[in-house]
């Protein structure tokens, strides 16, 4: 895993936005894997600020696949995750809705629905770049505590502890889904490479046990270790508990005194 550790939110938003745009210069057709949630968004805003600049890359052969979808709320809800990434990225970078899938919670077809949205991922290719956040207990996408390592795409139960982070989303924690449709452990780990990022003091915990504890189902994320391609963008307030911080730093430096640019 090669952990990138920078100042704060602003300089993580720059990373993600140019290993978006790194991905889709270089790779077309692109599938993208889109988190939603707070860390994000800021990169988001980025890509979306340099593509009305004219600067960014085209996305006309990019398809998007979010990485999980809330059970329970009306098709037309503004809160859905299908709703959010549209608003946040893909309407203002002008890609086609049909260019944009999610998992599908249909009601009368949710039993079938992990099956058909890893279909439409393979069929597509398989995933290029996926971006993933993380919980305050380690959780990425909707796979919680206890997750199999292997998992595929499949409805869960959510953790009280991730409805009230998510509750900000909502008028009230009484809003907040208790069910999802979610990318497996294992789904994540068949994209080609992972983004990671982290900011902010209440993901410390989580980050240290991710990048430097053991690999357990306690701490889902902590899976990441064993991807082959695996960059983790974390900010000093979520690095505050990595005991190799100067470590990540010095080989990152080195990295860039290799390909003949200055150290950072």
């Amino acid at each position: 895993m090669e952990v990138i550790l920078v100042d704060g939110p602003n300089d993580a938003a720059h990373l993600l936005a140019d290993t978006v745009e790194d991905c889709v210069a270089h790779t077309s057709p692109t599938s993208l894997g889109v988190a939603t949630g707070s860390t994000p968004v800021a990169g988001y805003s980025e890509l979306v600020r340099r593509h009305r600049a004219g600067v960014g890359p085209s996305y006309a052969d990019t398809t998007f696949f979010t990485l999980d979808e809330y059970v329970g709320l009306a098709a037309d809800s503004p809160a859905t995750y299908r709703a959010t990434i549209a608003r946040d990225l893909t309407d203002p970078l002008g890609v086609a809705a049909d260019r944009v899938h999610g998992p599908d919670t249909t009601p009368s077809t949710l039993q079938t629905a992990g099956e058909r949205y890893e279909q439409l991922i393979a069929e597509a290719g398989g995933i290029d770049l996926q971006i993933v956040g993380i919980g305050t207990d380690g959780h990425i996408g909707f796979n919680e505590p206890s997750s199999s390592l292997a998992s595929r795409t499949r409805f869960k139960t959510l953790a009280h502890s991730t409805r009230v982070d998510n509750a900000r989303f909502f008028d009230s924690i009484d809003e907040v889904p208790h069910h999802a449709l979610t990318q497996g452990l294992g789904t994540i780990m068949d994209a080609r490479k992972v983004l990671l990022v982290a900011t902010g003091p209440t993901k410390a915990s989580a980050v240290a046990a991710t990048i430097e504890g053991p690999m357990a189902a306690r701490c889902p994320a902590s899976v990441l270790q064993m991807h082959p391609h695996v960059v983790a963008v974390v900010d000093a307030e979520a690095a505050s508990q990595l005991q190799w911080r100067n470590y990540y730093r010095e080989a990152f430096d080195g990295k860039m005194r290799w390909k003949g640019q200055p150290g950072q």
